[in-house]
C-alpha cells in the first residue's frame, strides 16, 4: 500500500481546498492551526475545525495516528493533523503540553522565527539554542509523543533539540541551505544529524525557499532532492509544501509581525515585494503531487522510491508516535 501526504499546509480552508487535496489523493495533511495565539485562542481555532469535520465529513476527518492514514486510503478521504508553528499556546505553563496532545495536536514548533520561551528562531541575529524551559518541554513532548518540529528555528538550537530529544524530531517543511541560501533552508549539518537521529525533512514548495523563487523548475526541484539523498537517507524525506493558498496578502502580513511589532517585517519578502509570491506553475497546489511523481522518476528515482519520497516514509514516521 502507498500512501500520499503533505506534511504542512496552511491554506483558506475551504470545501475548494478539501476537493482540491481529494484530487490529489492525498491520504493525510499536516494542517497549521497556530501562528501566535495563545491557548484560548487555540482553542476557537479547534472548535472551526470541529465544524470543518461535521461539514465535510465525505472529504475529510481529524488524524490521531498512523492508523488514520490507512483508514483514509480505505475511505478516499484525507486525515487532517494538527500542528503548531509556534510554542505559544503553552504560555509558559508547561502542563499545556500534556492538555494539547489530548486535544489532538500532533507536532509543535518550539519556535516561530522569533525568539521563544523554548529556543531561538531562524531571524534572530544571535541563537542561544534551547532554553531551560525548552529542555523540559522537550522531554514532556516525548513523554506525551508529540512531534518536535524545527522548521522556522535557527542552527545552534535545531541541533540542540536533536541532541536533547529521545524522540526523532522533523523540520516539516524547509529546504537544504547547499540548494537554494533562504533564511529557514537548513545546513548540511542539520541534515546529517537528521540522518543520524532518525528524523525527517519535508522539502517545500513556498516559493521564497526555492533556488529561482517562483519560477524554480521541476527539473531543479527533484534535482535538488536526489543531491539531498548524499546527506540524507532516502527513507528520511518527504513532502512539507507549505501551500498558504487563497489566502489574503494581509495574512501573511499578520504571519510575520503577530502582535510583536509595530514596525512592518517582511520576512523573506520586500516592501515591493509584500505579499505572498505566487506558486510555481507546476505546483499551483496540492494536484502538483502528480507532477512531483513524473519529476522524481524523470530524475531517476525508482518506484518505489518516489512513493516514499511522496508520502510512505511520513507514513512510517506517524508509526514511530502511535
Amino acid at each position: 500500500m502507498n500512501y500520499r501526504v503533505d506534511n504542512l499546509q496552511y491554506c483558506n480552508w475551504s470545501k475548494e481546498i478539501f476537493e482540491i487535496n481529494h484530487e490529489a489523493k492525498l491520504d493525510a495533511v499536516h494542517a497549521t492551526i497556530c501562528y501566535h495565539e495563545d491557548f484560548d485562542e487555540l482553542k476557537t481555532n479547534i472548535a472551526q475545525w470541529k465544524n470543518y469535520f461535521k461539514e465535510f465529513s465525505s472529504l475529510i476527518f481529524q488524524g490521531f495516528n498512523s492508523q488514520d492514514i490507512e483508514k483514509a486510503k480505505l475511505e478516499k478521504k484525507t486525515a487532517i493533523f494538527y500542528g503548531l508553528q509556534n510554542c505559544s499556546p503553552i504560555e509558559d505553563n508547561i502542563e499545556y503540553v500534556e492538555v494539547l496532545k489530548d486535544l489532538g495536536i500532533l507536532f509543535m514548533q518550539l519556535t516561530y522565527n522569533n525568539q521563544s520561551l523554548l529556543a531561538t528562531g531562524c531571524y534572530e541575529k544571535r541563537d542561544t539554542g534551547i532554553t531551560r524551559m525548552g529542555r523540559e518541554v522537550i522531554k514532556e513532548m516525548n513523554r506525551v509523543k508529540m512531534i518536535i518540529d524545527m522548521s522556522h528555528s535557527a542552527e545552534f538550537s535545531t541541533l540542540e533539540a536533536i541532541k536533547f530529544s529521545e524522540q526523532p524530531i522533523v523540520v516539516s517543511h524547509a529546504n537544504p541551505l547547499f540548494w537554494h541560501e533562504g533564511l529557514r533552508n537548513k545546513s548540511d549539518n542539520i541534515l546529517k544529524a537528521l540522518n543520524e537521529s532518525g528524523g525527517m525533512i519535508g522539502f517545500s514548495l513556498y516559493p521564497h525557499h526555492l533556488k529561482g523563487s517562483s519560477n524554480c523548475s521541476l527539473q531543479s526541484f527533484c534535482e535538488m532532492i536526489a543531491d539531498t539523498t548524499k546527506r540524507i537517507s532516502i527513507k528520511q524525506i518527504g513532502i512539507g509544501s507549505d501551500l498558504c493558498i487563497n489566502h489574503p496578502d494581509s495574512i501573511v502580513e499578520w504571519m510575520r509581525n503577530g502582535t510583536w511589532t509595530k514596525t512592518k517585517d517582511f520576512g523573506e519578502g520586500t516592501a515591493d515585494n509584500a505579499g505572498f509570491p505566487p506558486q510555481p506553475s507546476w505546483f499551483e497546489d496540492a494536484r502538483g503531487f502528480e507532477n512531483l511523481y513524473k519529476g522524481l522518476r524523470d530524475t531517476g528515482f525508482s518506484e518505489e522510491e518516489t512513493h516514499d519520497i511522496l508520502g510512505n516514509n511520513w507514513y512510517n514516521f506517524y508509526k514511530k508516535f502511535d
